[in-house]
């Protein structure tokens, strides 16, 4: 299971996009970023960090490592910035941390070399989980000690929002045209050779299970947390055995809408984190 810290010291707010993640200290002496389970996309956008985020892991990709973050919301009272104090009341028990990466930058395609080998594996990546949120409008990536390092999966598994289209959605085609590493040339042939033998029901199984109990609980159409655990490992099984044929890599449309949910559409650039 995804090890368990206390949140000790909430210490500032990150103002990108609207779910308002906080930089905060733990009782393991790690630094993190907290994702709450109080902030407007719900619960669900950390149940897609942790599946895809451990699924990256899994495969090789440099995504920071999660943690389960208990928050007493007391830790708060100190911050004077309203919307804060509520999103902290709003959000105690259990929530989300993705280790801090000090001295990070945002990636910026024009300023970092990726290879045709690296940009290929995750091009296949954000295509089995169907991220729409890693474009030039929004990397959701950071360079740190010269490395390329992935974040921000809550806008994944589009089909989660809605179980009884789920089959129908998840079978889609992916357009990687405005994928943030389109211009490197991806060679997807080559990640899908070494990534979807490695898709299997017992890595799936093996995942979800890091899910806590409670972010799955009262799901409609669902009579256990075991069954929702159920519904994505058969969705993105299929998924994985599907979508390595049905990857688009065409020109950019630097005019058309971004294809984020409504939550998430006009988020600004991610800045670099300091």
């Amino acid at each position: 299971m995804l090890t368990e810290v206390i949140a000790t010291r909430y210490v500032t707010p990150l103002r990108e996009g609207g779910s308002l993640p906080g930089i905060v200290e733990a009782d393991d002496l790690g630094t993190y970023i907290m994702k709450f389970t109080g902030a407007g996309q719900g619960r669900k956008t950390l149940v897609a960090e942790v599946i895809c985020g451990l699924l990256g892991r899994r495969l090789g990709l440099r995504v920071p490592e999660l943690v389960q973050m208990q928050l007493d919301p007391v830790i708060g009272l100190s911050e004077p910035d309203q919307e804060v104090q509520e999103l902290l009341k709003a959000s105690g028990g259990l929530n989300l941390g993705m280790d801090y990466l000090p001295g990070s930058l945002g990636f910026d395609p024009l300023a970092f070399e990726v290879s045709s080998r690296e940009a290929g594996r995750v091009v296949w990546f954000d295509a089995l989980i169907n991220n729409v949120d890693r474009s030039w409008r929004n990397p959701n990536a950071l360079v740190w000690h010269g490395e390329l390092w992935l974040i921000d999966h809550g806008a994944t598994m589009i089909w989660h929002h809605n179980w009884p289209t789920a089959e129908k959605s998840s079978a889609k085609p992916y357009d990687a045209s405005d994928h943030v590493l389109a211009t490197f040339a991806p060679d997807v042939p080559a990640a899908a050779a070494e990534f979807a033998p490695q898709i299997t029901e017992d890595m799936l199984t093996g995942i979800a299970a890091e899910v806590p109990d409670e972010w799955l609980v009262d799901e409609p159409g669902f009579d256990s947390p075991d069954a929702l655990r159920r519904a994505y490992v058969t969705t993105l099984l299929a998924r994985a055995g599907m979508i390595s044929d049905h990857i688009t890599l065409g020109e950019p449309s630097k005019d058309k809408p971004s294809q984020a949910p409504g939550w998430l559409a006009g988020k600004p650039p991610r800045r670099a984190v300091k």
